[in-house]
């Protein structure tokens, strides 16, 4: 009984590194840097999360799966491609810097409410040639936030599925339609018989890939919704979590990546 109330119990906490933990030696000064969003929540979902991250900042959705998933996934990019990557970052939409990433990522979109100064800035950003990456939000309240948000972001422009000849898909994985699979956060784990690991999808909710193009046809923003391909980065070194679902997160993440980066 104790081990399956300790199993639960770490198959459900968010990982919040100790401010002494070590995390992962990157470089300084690279062509590719992890650009998590700091951005506005909500006012009526605003999430504190009663700890301080290693900078002091500790309050917003933007921080769900930080540290541990940034550090993985340019991990991942440093191992199995030959961009040369350096630390992980994080900035707010206005913060300027923004202007020297081609790809950023936010997680927990459901539940931002980006302010106008946000939304001019991350309109610029996509048309001056920035690639997003969104993640980790489920169900059809969450997803009106959001489209109503990139509404207002890229008024006219609509987002579609993302089609399988789509060269994202193809850039450097093959991703077939059989790849596009609910991607588990933690939460949807749960010890089966004889101390297996099984995965339960959330009932009603159906993994769905999509994406917005500028007016070129250039994809400027990836879709990844009803999945946590953000949990699949951050667990990428638990025995806990299936293998196979951080090896297809992976695989998307670096097609985006590379996707943005080349096109």
């Amino acid at each position: 009984m104790r081990r399956g109330f300790l199993l639960a119990a770490v198959l459900l906490a968010q990982r919040f590194p100790a401010a002494d933990e070590p995390r992962p030696i990157f470089k300084n000064a690279s062509e590719y840097h992890f650009v998590r969003v700091e951005y506005t929540d909500l006012p009526q979902y605003h999430r504190r999360f009663g700890f301080a991250s290693r900078d002091g900042r500790g309050e917003g959705w933007w921080l769900v799966d930080w540290p541990d998933a940034d550090d993985h996934f340019s991990t991942g990019v440093q191992r199995l491609t030959r961009i040369d990557t350096g630390d992980p970052r994080h900035f707010r939409l206005t913060d300027d810097r923004l202007f020297d990433y081609p790809w950023i990522y936010a997680t927990q979109t459901g539940w931002w409410g980006l302010n106008e100064k946000e939304i001019e800035r991350l309109r610029e950003y996509l048309l001056r040639g920035g690639f997003l990456v969104v993640d980790d939000f489920w169900g059809a309240e969450q997803w009106d936030v959001f489209a109503e948000t990139m509404n207002r972001v890229l008024p006219g422009h609509e987002i579609v599925d993302l089609d399988e000849g789509d060269s994202v898909m193809h850039v450097l994985y093959d991703i077939r339609e059989k790849d596009r699979t609910f991607i588990p956060g933690t939460r949807h784990l749960r010890r089966g018989p004889g101390g297996s690991i099984v995965v339960q999808q959330p009932p009603g909710s159906e993994p769905a890939w999509r994406a917005m193009y500028d007016d070129r046809h250039r994809m400027v923003v990836a879709v990844n919704f009803n999945t946590d391909v953000g949990d699949a980065w951050e667990y990428a070194d638990s025995p806990i979590y299936p293998e196979a679902m951080t090896t297809l997160a992976y695989r998307y993440g670096i097609n985006y990546l590379i996707y943005a980066m080349t096109h």
